[in-house]
């Protein structure tokens, strides 16, 4: 079916229904981080309220007008901007409630709008712990990280942006609004329509309110950097650490000794904890019950590690201020990424047991199409690789335009070919949509297209995002 542009006109009838929901479209709407695509010109309008959202849908559908719902604008696949076509642009940038928060029932309600930052900070200040904990957390917004299902380090304890919700309000194709706010672990009512809309990239629906898990804060934290022979010591070292600490292991991050490199190329200013950078070091977080020495459980942990071979060499964080710089080391990684420029990034995932044949055999996969440098690191904790390739000394991306389709091949061929996923958090958006058709399963594909069919028979959310249009 043919969508019409949101022209001036339509943005004129939209203020007519709505006062004050139509805003100038600067460039901030039509951007997205790695510059991958533009977004067109269109209409931007930033509702206050879910009734104003749903005020704006069901013009858009009476209209045959593509929604663009956008959050933060962090996302990394193309998911929020849509070349072409003229959509409405809707910002939830100001519904930024957070309508409840219950401590007894470790719940919170936040608005679309609200900037995960602000999540955190709200239940700190009742003394609970909203855990997902990403690098863009300054300006990511809850509807946003609902939208794409983002992961981040704490995964392996806490779970992914779905674990984390129970319930969502939601803004469906037909202007109908889902009222899903739950604040319930067990509710066995039929089809779980939170974990539909979770993940969907705004293809189903506009999440607009979300009800959040929260945690107590763990009463000791500590964190250490240890270096290892390789991703297999890597692996056994985070099951002794999971045989020893169990559910006290928060975090456990893979870092590449090209990642420290590029650090020490791009931001020299950063202190580093080693002289000069391993070949691959895991950074750990512990957080225990009171009572517990997360210093001594780390000190046990590396002799055990070391007597067995595991580790090589590690520093623990004797302070909150140690710990904050080991975990601006991690997070800085992608932005000494970007100012390095990468040929190519893959977010993938893999078996745990699958991780360490993968790393291995890539490298030799990659030289036989191009000489490159590659940064891998990632998640390991839960098998998340963020497996990025990037141009040799004196030489730019741009040098290898031609070889990069190919690259991106041979990485993902190799992902499947391991049973991992092409898509660990960052989702599918416009990036990976010809991906997931080559490599999704044909009977899970069609279930989607179905899905997206019957929920938005006109095509107007977010159109080319995930499935093509």
């Amino acid at each position: 079916m043919t969508l019409r542009p949101a022209d001036d006109a339509f943005a004129a009838m939209l203020e007519a229904r709505i006062p004050g929901v139509v805003r100038p479209l600067g460039p901030q709407y039509l951007e997205e981080p790695r510059g991958r695509y533009v977004g067109s010109g269109g209409v931007v309008a930033a509702p206050r309220s879910t009734q104003e959202v749903a005020q704006l849908v069901r013009a858009c559908a009476e209209a045959r007008v593509a929604i663009v719902p956008r959050g933060g604008g962090t996302g990394l696949v193309g998911g929020q901007v849509m070349p072409g076509g003229a959509p409405l642009i809707l910002s939830l940038e100001r519904m930024r409630a957070i309508r409840a928060l219950d401590v007894a029932e470790n719940v919170l309600i936040a608005e679309a709008g609200v900037v995960l930052e602000e999540v955190q900070s709200a239940a700190a200040a009742a003394d609970r712990l909203f855990p997902l904990s990403l690098a863009s957390q300054g300006s990511c917004q809850v509807g946003g990280i609902l939208a794409t299902n983002a992961g981040g380090v704490n995964v392996l304890r806490y779970g992914t942006a779905r674990a984390l919700c129970l319930g969502v309000e939601a803004v469906l194709a037909d202007g109908s609004v889902l009222h899903g706010l739950k604040r319930l672990r067990k509710d066995n009512t039929g089809y779980d329509l939170r974990d539909l809309i979770v993940g969907a990239e705004g293809t189903l629906g506009i999440i607009t309110a979300a009800s959040l898990k929260l945690s107590p804060i763990p009463a000791e934290t500590g964190a250490a950097l240890i270096s290892v022979p390789d991703p297999s010591a890597a692996l056994s070292l985070l099951a002794l650490a999971r045989d020893r600490l169990g559910e006290g292991v928060s975090a456990f991050e893979l870092i590449a000794g090209q990642g420290f490199a590029f650090l020490r190329e791009t931001m020299p200013d950063l202190r580093q904890p080693f002289a000069a950078p391993p070949a691959w070091t895991v950074l750990i977080e512990l957080g225990l019950p009171r009572g517990l020495s997360p210093d001594q459980a780390l000190t046990d942990l590396f002799a055990e590690a070391a007597e067995a071979g595991l580790a090589d060499d590690g520093v623990i964080a004797q302070s909150a201020a140690q710990r904050a710089e080991f975990w601006t080391l991690r997070e800085a990684i992608p932005q000494a990424n970007r100012r390095i420029g990468a040929i190519a990034s893959h977010d993938i995932s893999l078996p745990l047991s699958a991780v360490a044949d993968f790393i291995a055999e890539a490298p030799g996969l990659l030289a036989r199409i191009a000489d490159v440098r590659i940064n891998c690191f990632g998640h390991l904790g839960d098998g998340n690789l963020h497996y990025n390739i990037f141009p040799m000394p004196g030489r730019a991306r741009g040098d290898y335009d031609a070889q990069r389709p190919e690259i991106t091949r041979a990485v993902h061929d190799l992902v499947v070919r391991f049973d991992g996923s092409i898509s660990a958090e960052h989702g599918i958006g416009r990036l990976k949509v010809e991906e997931l058709e080559r490599y999704g399963d044909p009977v899970a594909l069609a279930v989607m297209r179905s899905l997206k069919q019957t929920l938005d028979p006109l095509g107007i959310l977010n159109p080319g995002a995930v499935l093509h249009s």
